[in-house]
């Protein structure tokens, strides 16, 4: 918690802060009641809202391989790897490259 010293604010300060203070003291109220309500339901604020967060993506399965080490792989998304470019550079195809 951040420590303010008060005798050094303006008055002009001192006001907004105070109405800051209101202001964050009647949203976390209103919250209390919401969440409250929502329990009583069965239910999760977030769950209402639409806040809870999306599980994220697996990771896409591979693609290609790189021909000498089949350690370094990609799945065909995103920007190419500077091997899979220089394999193709070098006369190789997608399909050469492709996991079979």
């Amino acid at each position: 918690m951040a420590d303010y010293d008060l005798e050094a604010l303006s008055l002009s300060e001192l006001k907004k802060m105070q109405k800051d203070v209101a202001k964050a003291i009647s949203t976390f109220e209103d919250r209390q009641k919401v969440e409250a309500l929502a329990q009583e339901l069965g239910y999760t604020l977030a769950e209402l809202v639409g806040t809870e967060t999306k599980s994220s993506r697996s990771p896409a399965a591979p693609k290609y391989r790189h021909p000498e080490n089949p350690a370094l792989t990609w799945s065909g998304r995103g920007r190419k790897p500077q091997w899979f470019v220089e394999a193709l550079e070098a006369g190789k195809t997608a399909s050469d490259l492709a996991i079979s």
